[in-house]
């Protein structure tokens, strides 16, 4: 495969926006194939992930918290306790909802996949020493936090 920078007009090649969109290919591309060799995909592990995290929640709360819709939060529970990963059981409080656990398989598999997106971050960062790894970080924070708002 080759890894060569895309050619495009020096004009756009060096303006921020470009930039970032050409490293969120790579990074997405490096993710699903670490999650790959899982046979999951980034929407389990950020499930996962919350629930080992946050423990048991409802499907709704963790579709927003997780930022993902809620046909997709279905359809990835159904995934995930198809796997014995999760599981559902009704609401105490209100038995038209679930609440949805991760097993302990499921919090293992949380660790692992953990450990591969630490080994994602390692090599997409690979050139950045330490302290440009954290102020890239802060900076892209603010980024976001700056347009969540508007």
């Amino acid at each position: 495969m080759d890894n060569a920078a895309p050619q495009s007009p020096a004009g756009l090649s060096t303006t921020p926006s470009w930039l970032l969109n050409q490293s969120a290919s790579h990074a997405a591309r490096l993710l699903s194939e670490g999650f790959a060799a899982h046979d999951l995909r980034g929407y389990h592990y950020r499930l996962l992930a919350t629930l080992a995290e946050d423990g048991p929640a409802s499907q709704a709360d963790l579709g927003r918290r997780c930022a993902i819709d809620r046909s997709d939060v279905v359809a990835a529970i159904n995934d995930l306790a198809g796997r014995g990963l999760v599981v559902r059981a009704p609401d105490p409080a209100d038995r038209r909802r679930n609440v949805i656990s991760a097993t302990d398989a499921g919090a293992d598999e949380a660790r692992r996949m953990g450990a591969t997106l630490e080994r994602v971050q390692a090599d997409l960062l690979a050139p950045l020493s330490a302290t440009e790894r954290e102020q890239l970080t802060r900076l892209l924070t603010r980024l976001l936090r700056h347009h969540s708002r508007h």
